[in-house]
Parts: C-alpha cells; sequence; structure tokens
C-alpha cells in the first residue's frame, strides 16, 4: 500500500476581488510516487490549488501536510524538496543555460562541484550541450520548455509540480519531455500535473482529481472514472461532468 505524500484538509481559499470561494473545503491526498492529475475547466481552481500546495498562495482555510522522510512537515517547510514548472517561463532570457542553472541551484546553496555536476548531467539529458552558452532568448519553444524542466530539477526534488509543461512545443520535445518525467517518477519522485492536453493527460496520470466552481467533482484512477461514468476518454468525462458551458 502506497503511503500518503500530501494530506489536504478542508482547504479554502476566497479572493478580496470574488463573490465565491476559488477552492471550497477540498480534501483529498496524494499518494508516495504517483503521477497525480488536477483538472477541470477554466475557473474550476486548479491554479489556486497548485499555487498553495507549492506554498506561493496563502489558503484562506484548511491544511496542507506533507509527509517527507517520516516527518510532518506544512507547506512552508517543504521548498528544498520541491520543484516547480509554471506555464509561463520562469528563467532569465539574457542568460545562457548553465548560468540559469547556476543562479538557481545557488538558491538552494548546493555545493559548486555538485553543483555543475548537475548542471552537465541535465543539460546533457534535456539534449542542451551544444547550445549551454548561447542565450536563451535566442532558444525555440521546446528548449525552452527543456531549460524551464531542468530549472525545477536543479535540486533533486521529491516532488514536481507541472502546469501546462508541453505547451508550444514540438512532438520531439513533448517525447523528450515525458521521457524525463516517466524516468524521474520510476526512480520515485511524485509528479502532480495539470495540463488542457487531456489525451496526452490520459496517457501519463494514474489518478486525477477533477475540479469545478473550486470544489472536487470526483477523483479516482482513470479508468474507474471512465467506467463509473460510462466514457471513453478524459474529454468525454469532463464534458459529461461539467457541461458544455463556455468558460471565461
Amino acid at each position: 500500500m502506497q503511503e500518503v505524500l500530501i494530506d489536504i484538509k478542508e482547504l479554502s481559499k476566497v479572493y478580496k476581488s470574488s463573490e465565491r470561494p476559488s477552492l471550497d473545503s477540498v480534501s483529498f491526498s496524494v499518494l508516495k510516487g504517483e503521477k497525480f492529475g488536477v483538472f477541470g475547466p477554466n475557473g474550476a481552481g486548479k491554479t489556486t490549488l497548485i499555487s498553495i500546495l507549492c506554498n506561493l498562495l496563502q489558503a484562506s482555510s484548511g491544511s496542507v501536510l506533507y509527509h517527507i522522510n517520516n516527518q510532518q512537515l506544512n507547506a512552508k517547510s517543504i521548498l528544498k524538496s520541491i520543484g516547480f514548472v509554471p506555464q509561463d517561463f520562469a528563467f532569465y532570457p539574457e542568460l545562457t543555460p548553465v548560468q540559469n542553472l547556476r543562479y538557481f541551484g545557488s538558491l538552494y546553496e548546493i555545493p559548486k562541484q555538485q553543483l555543475q555536476d548537475k548542471i552537465d548531467f541535465l543539460l546533457s539529458k534535456m539534449g542542451l550541450e551544444s547550445v549551454k552558452n548561447k542565450k536563451v532568448q535566442s532558444f525555440s519553444g521546446g528548449m525552452k520548455r527543456r531549460i524551464n524542466l531542468a530549472i525545477a530539477l536543479i535540486n533533486d526534488p521529491e516532488i514536481l509540480f507541472l502546469d501546462e509543461p508541453t505547451v508550444g512545443v514540438d512532438v520531439q520535445s513533448k517525447v523528450a519531455i515525458f521521457s524525463i518525467l516517466e524516468e524521474l517518477n520510476h526512480r520515485g519522485t511524485t509528479i502532480i500535473y495539470t495540463s488542457h492536453h487531456l489525451k496526452e493527460a490520459e496517457d501519463f496520470c494514474d489518478r486525477i482529481v477533477l475540479l469545478d466552481n473550486g470544489e472536487i467533482i470526483a477523483i479516482n484512477d482513470m479508468q474507474s472514472l471512465f467506467t463509473e461514468n460510462n466514457v471513453q476518454n478524459l474529454e468525454e468525462l469532463l464534458i459529461k461532468l461539467t457541461g458544455k458551458t463556455f468558460r471565461d
């Protein structure tokens, strides 16, 4: 039986400018070593949830507890144990891959030689060795996504958060990114993933939670949800449970 890694209880978030909660008493657990998907239409609360889990945003109420190395930690205590790949690029475009990785690695106080070895490994893994001294601003979309991922992996995170990690990339970069993610997961990294690429998500995730209007409307492994709702794929499931009305 898999261990609980993240325990989320009665989590709510109400923005001052909003009339209703972005998250409304959400409770569930993420298991150690799983590939866990967070899905729902626009405005469902996905970004708010992941932002709270990464300690980028403060919840209005409720709790998030992490169980790492036999310790029970809150979100503020796990920053060195997580990696986050945001939808927007999170690097300095005027710097090279080496300079970006060296800077972000220094934030984790990684010893100099260990950091250099990690940089060399990641650049090789991401297929960026030949451009390691070129400014990132000159890179293609796929190359930028790969350096985004490399930065998130510089601290060997136990938990990796992915927000639309393959937006705008070519098929070769997409295959390379998912090959790396599968390898990481095989080695024990827990991955929490959200995307609008539903077929991609369907192939990747072990278990998912569906949100709508800040509430959980379904949570289970993919095949069980398909069977329970008499649908064939994730797109059909989302339409059946959230409707066809436009979400802006």
